[in-house]
């Protein structure tokens, strides 16, 4: 079985650079096929295999190398072969003594990732399913430090570029929709500090209790990276804790660039990243980190007499003490063995190969006729659109869009920012390279050329 599915893999991975970047036509008998009841008697192996081989086949191919949609995720195949070990061995790592050697590669991902933000040695932090309950551990942590146990005075502050995750945290912590703030980010889609300044004033004027701003180290819709340390810097004089949304761009800190541009990072309470964005590695792996690593585990540790048993913590973490899951899998090698594997170098080489490639779609674009490229990317999203000589230009970025990913060598995605429809490219995946970016501005730039002349 092993030998089979190895051979799937292999074939797979080896035949993305041809495989349409998005394919999900003809999928309805599949999924016929696929709400069939499980068998009273078991199926070969390989039968079943190929109903996983079908469903690879249909999809956004969010591997491969023109995935340039939402935030991809390349899936890296050392990680794999983590999870393959891990999940066969079935350790148990939330509780230390349950898997001591296990547990340790795991506190030794997380003060990796705290080393790389310049947390102290009091920092903790948990591995996640990803970002969304990153946020959401982030905002009860911050809850429980700063307000009372009747906390519904209390008041966040977020931008209007800011991931919906955080606002479904919130709703999920306990507030009402009415006390997440959103406040007007700038022309270049930042946070407007001053305008925040204004509202935390307003609202403990009202008798509010304000605690908690949110900072992008890169937004979804284009990239844009909020003056974190101004941000900070507030923050420190009013008593809110900052936490910083990094699921997509936070591993850009690996680079120069980045760091220059997440100036201040090191002040914030907490910070959500996805490895499973920035690190490359297969859906699933998101984790968050906290400066006092005290308040994350006051925040999440409940006893229980059927635990009595187990070890209490050490120098390596209970878990289960800091996050809200109980039991979970083996995240930690997933992260640690292709760290080992790779070295970090080779993470920091590829994220500066992917910003040289947004840099490139953005040049590119700016230079063309009839193209509008409004802000110069930050990290490696491209938000553009065409403005077309006659007719309505939503009606025709939104035919743009479809003739793009009609090519199926790279799939684009969209977005709304003010009232104008925009087209979006995002480079993370590792498998993404040059000659794939060349081929991408050459689809765009035919593909609205081909809509001017028939207009």
């Amino acid at each position: 079985m092993a030998n089979s599915a190895l051979e799937f893999i292999v074939g797979f991975i080896e035949d993305l650079p041809d495989a349409p970047a998005a394919d999900t036509e003809g999928a309805e008998e599949l999924l016929a096929k696929l709400r069939r009841p499980p068998p009273a008697t078991g199926l070969p192996f390989d039968h079943i295999l190929d109903d996983v081989e079908a469903g690879a086949a249909k999809g956004f191919n969010t591997a491969g190398p023109g995935y340039l949609a939402f935030i991809p995720g390349g899936g890296l195949f050392a990680a794999a072969l983590a999870d393959f070990l891990a999940c066969s061995v079935n350790r148990y790592v939330n509780v230390w003594s349950a898997a001591p050697a296990f547990a340790q590669i795991e506190a030794t991902v997380i003060r990796w990732l705290c080393d790389l933000f310049d947390y102290p040695e009091t920092a903790r932090g948990i591995l996640t399913s990803g970002g969304s309950m990153a946020n959401f551990s982030a905002i009860v942590t911050a809850r429980r430090s700063l307000l009372p146990e009747d906390f519904l005075k209390g008041t966040m502050y977020v931008s209007d570029q800011t991931h919906a995750s955080v606002a479904k945290s919130a709703v999920l912590a306990g507030f009402p929709l009415r006390n997440i703030r959103e406040v007007p980010s700038t022309s270049n889609l930042r946070i407007d500090v001053s305008t925040v300044r204004r509202m935390v004033l307003e609202d403990r004027q009202s008798g509010l209790q304000p605690f908690l701003i949110v900072a992008n180290a890169g937004t979804t819709n284009t990239g844009a990276v909020d003056r974190i340390d101004e941000i900070v810097d507030f923050a420190r004089g009013e008593r809110l804790w900052v936490h910083v949304d990094g699921a997509y761009g936070g591993f850009f800190q690996l680079t120069d660039r980045g760091r220059r541009a997440f100036q201040g990072i090191e002040g914030a309470d907490s910070i959500t990243l996805d490895p499973h964005k920035g690190m490359f590695l297969p859906y699933g792996t998101g984790s968050l980190l906290v400066r006092d690593g005290q308040l994350l585990r006051q925040a999440h540790q409940v006893q229980a007499a059927y635990l009595q048993d187990l070890a209490p913590e050490s120098a390596i973490p209970n878990f289960a003490d800091y996050s809200p899951e109980l039991s979970r899998e083996f995240r930690g090698l997933r992260v640690w063995l292709p760290l080992q594997l790779h070295g970090v170098n080779a993470f920091r080489e590829a994220l500066d190969e992917k910003l040289d490639l947004a840099r490139a779609i953005y040049e590119a674009l700016a230079d063309a006729p009839g193209f509008e490229v409004p802000w110069e990317p930050e990290l490696t999203v491209v938000p553009f659109r065409y403005v077309p000589k006659t007719g309505d230009a939503e009606a025709f970025n939104r035919a743009l869009l479809e003739r793009i990913n009609a090519s199926k060598r790279v799939f684009l995605s969209s977005t709304t920012i003010g009232d104008r429809f925009i087209l979006r490219a995002c480079v993370v995946s590792h498998r993404t390279h040059r000659d794939r970016i060349e081929e991408a501005i050459t689809i765009i730039k035919s593909a609205a050329e081909d809509l001017e002349r028939s207009a």
